[in-house]
């Protein structure tokens, strides 16, 4: 049964969370530096069958675009043209950082590891995202 695959983009790196293959739970991947992430993702769905990509979309509180909005947008169209047989879905990532953050202290996270944010916070926060959309469907 095919997956579901977020993206918590980055300028640096990006956190990956996939879904359970009954599509239920979010749960977090892996952080890779984003300069790879296409390849990673190619072959991640050749060796996993995923059917939709979902990306983490940045926007202020007001609702406008913040810095990080066009990288995005550009992401989504790469995705569109490397995979295009995949559904491709932009799903609000406000607040994702400090819910991950809040998540990883109520998991009983040591501060050494949260401070690892080169992992840790990145994936769990692609999660929270997969989880969200998860919630509306």
């Amino acid at each position: 049964m095919p997956r579901i695959l977020a993206i918590d983009l980055g300028t640096k790196r990006t956190g990956l969370a996939v879904t359970d293959s009954l599509k239920m739970l979010a749960n977090p991947l892996e952080t890779i530096e984003t300069s790879g992430l296409l390849e990673f993702l190619k072959s991640y769905c050749g060796r996993e069958e995923v059917d939709t990509l979902v990306l983490g979309y940045p926007i202020r509180l007001n609702g406008q675009p913040n810095e990080m909005t066009p990288k995005v947008l550009s992401m989504k169209e790469k995705l569109a043209k490397a995979f295009p047989d995949k559904k491709i879905e932009l799903v609000d990532e406000r607040f994702t950082s400090k819910l991950a953050m809040q998540s990883m202290i109520a998991m009983g996270s040591k501060k050494k590891d949260r401070k690892e944010k080169a992992g840790n916070l990145d994936k769990v926060s692609a999660a929270i995202i997969l989880q969200s959309y998860l919630d509306r469907q």
